[in-house]
């Protein structure tokens, strides 16, 4: 079976996380968010994880060496062999470069970027209208999944709150970020012939069967 080395990109709220885990379970691939990557090299105390700590210790930025770093050793790692799924990283032309670098030197190349894209009104419509119950963190919505009773979870009746994370002015702060560090790198994709677009507004259903007859014809492709 041919490797499938995959990126995700798009905007917050459009999606990313739920064809993430079902691309997890379609085809069994290791799953790197930079953040969560970042977070188990500290605490496994790795020579690299040790250094990222010092930043993080901090309050600083994690530079963009170091992170590459972290996931050439999840590349090496030998849970990668068949694949990933990278998320969060790259954020930038600069780290893109980085990783194109990394996978040169093992042989290997990145099969897609996955872009998933939505409107800003319709990530400001989705990431705003999240409650989240205060005792255990269960999620609603107060238009597509509300609870039956007004600002109380349905599982242990805790008052719902908005994370500031959500909040209309953060969420476009968010997007603002988003548009200035992320959009160059779309265009840097799209001009390797690396770039695949879905549409994130359709049911997660749909962008799932479209992303996965995708892999399928790059799969083939492949083969010839």
């Amino acid at each position: 079976m041919s490797e499938r080395n995959l990126v995700l990109l798009g905007p917050p709220g459009a999606g990313k996380g739920t064809q993430a885990d079902r691309l997890r379970r379609d085809f069994e691939l290791p799953y790197y968010a930079t953040g969560n990557i970042l977070r188990e090299a500290v605490e496994q105390g790795t020579g690299l994880g040790k250094q990222a700590k010092e930043y993080m210790d901090a309050g600083e930025l994690v530079p963009d060496d170091l992170i590459s770093d972290v996931i050439a050793e999840r590349l090496d790692s030998g849970e990668a062999d068949d694949g990933f799924l990278l998320d969060g990283f790259p954020r930038t032309i600069a780290q893109a470069e980085m990783l194109e670098q990394a996978l040169q030197k093992r042989g290997r190349r990145l099969t897609a970027a996955l872009l998933i894209d939505a409107p800003d009104e319709e990530v400001v419509r989705r990431l705003s209208g999240r409650r989240t119950c205060a005792k255990n963190g269960h999620v609603y919505h107060v238009e597509f999944d509300p609870p039956k009773n007004e600002g109380a979870c349905d599982q242990d009746g805790s008052r719902l709150v908005q994370r500031d994370d959500d909040k209309p002015e953060t969420v476009q702060k968010r997007l603002e970020v988003y548009h200035e560090q992320t959009e160059p790198l779309i265009q840097w994709y799209e001009q390797r012939g690396l770039l695949r677009r879905f549409d994130g507004g359709r049911t997660p259903e749909e962008v799932n069967s479209h992303i996965r007859a995708t892999l399928a014809t790059l799969a083939l492709e492949d083969e010839i």
